[in-house]
């Protein structure tokens, strides 16, 4: 699997912000086939820092409706991803 193919995009959320100031941690949404090591590697690959930990969670897709029909988001994987304190990711800064 390619390194693009794993990570597919960052997760910008206040609480995303949060973590990203005090914990040194990054929010992604990777690929629901990827696994941690996938991660990492990913992570390192391309933004050029070094991971200390990954952590996964599988996020249920919300129910919606539409007048009468019912349905439903896809599912997603989320990836939490601690760097070395003195790494940064350059595309969160400012956001």
């Amino acid at each position: 699997m390619n390194e693009y193919d794993v990570i597919l995009r960052p997760i910008i959320t206040e609480k995303s912000g949060l973590q990203r100031e005090t914990a040194n941690q990054y929010v992604f949404e990777v690929a629901r086939d990827a696994n941690k090591i996938e991660i990492r590697r990913a992570i390192e690959k391309i933004f050029k820092v070094k991971v200390v930990s990954v952590q996964v969670a599988l996020m249920e897709g919300k129910k919606r409706r539409i007048g009468r029909y019912s349905g439903k988001r896809p599912d997603w994987k989320k990836a939490i991803v601690k760097l070395d304190p003195k790494d940064k990711i350059k595309l969160f800064e400012g956001a």
